[in-house]
């Protein structure tokens, strides 16, 4: 929220709150429940409601031409079903603290949206991906020897980009191979990682304690992946690594930093893996969310099927 944007209703204010201390929600996830709840008061504003009306009137008539309000802002099925599911969480909210006698979005089905198939890596562009990263690392210096860390470590463990931006040096065991992971909710899990990590990590302190020493005081001694100036390296300067070395390994429109997370579910998928341990790797609440995974395996089985079967 700017400096100069309408302070939210105060019954708005506790629900983030809420969402912030009780259930430790990420500022990220605030802010989404922000934007979807200012949505929906512009919306009632549009139809007339005012500040006593807001939650008194609104009924599932209320909640379906919202909807079609925001499919009329050319809003996707699936930002539409996360406004619902905002909805939903708020009116259950004001229940509990007695300012809302029902939640009038339980009523209304949240638009289905089509999941789509990740991007990943192939085992081809991923060999060419951590060669090319190897060899530029080789040469020594700083931003190339942390380029190779990140890029083993994503790959190694298939956490978020922002749980690699905020990892801490406290959080990396290398001689247990293990990392401690704060992901979404704020929820913490262990991923281990192996050897071809554990080497880039250990090429890559020797360079970031030259770089701390260097750089006094004004560096982030606490941060892991630092930047030349010795503070935590942003998502944005992440992102610009690991696509430069997208861009290398494969001309394919959709790769992004997220696609070495696929890559790391979908490879371990395909080697056997069990589905609810990689379920627990990649911090997923729901066997459901770790499911896609599974359809991008069976899609590329038919794709070999149709390929070699005489009669596909």
């Amino acid at each position: 929220m700017t400096d100069d944007a309408p302070a939210p209703r105060e019954e708005v204010a506790g629900f983030l709150r809420h969402l912030a201390s009780e259930r430790d929600l990420s500022p990220h996830t605030v802010a989404a429940y922000m934007h979807d709840l200012t949505l929906f008061s512009e919306y009632l504003g549009t139809q007339g409601q005012d500040g006593d009306t807001f939650f008194t009137s609104v009924d599932r008539l209320a909640m379906r031409g919202f909807l079609a309000w925001l499919k009329k802002r050319g809003l996707s099925q699936r930002s539409m079903a996360r406004a619902m599911s905002a909805l939903r969480t708020f009116y259950r909210y004001l229940q509990r603290e007695d300012l809302a006698e029902a939640n009038p979005a339980r009523a209304v089905r949240a638009p289905k949206f089509e999941r789509y198939l990740p991007k990943y890596l192939d085992r081809a562009q991923a060999d060419r991906l951590f060669d090319a990263a190897t060899a530029r690392a080789m040469e020594g210096a700083f931003n190339d020897v942390r380029n190779l860390a990140i890029l083993e470590l994503f790959y190694a463990t298939g956490i978020r980009l922002s749980e690699l931006q905020g990892i801490n040096r406290t959080d990396v065991d290398l001689l247990g191979q293990q990392l401690k992971v704060r992901g979404k909710g704020r929820k913490e899990r262990i991923v281990p990682f192996g050897t071809p990590a554990v080497r880039a990590l250990r090429n890559y302190e020797a360079k970031r304690d030259e770089l701390v020493r260097l750089r006094g005081k004004a560096a982030d001694r606490a941060a892991l992946f630092l930047s030349r100036t010795g503070k935590r390296l942003s998502h944005r300067g992440i992102q610009q690594v690991v696509d430069g070395f997208l861009d290398r390994v494969s001309d394919a429109d959709g790769l992004s930093t997220h696609s070495l997370r696929h890559s790391f579910a979908t490879h371990l998928l395909d080697a056997g893996a069990d589905l609810r341990a990689v379920q627990e790797l990649l911090g997923h609440a729901s066997v459901s969310t770790t499911q896609i995974y599974t359809h991008t395996s069976i899609e590329r089985l038919k794709a070999t099927y149709r390929k070699a079967h005489p009669r596909a």
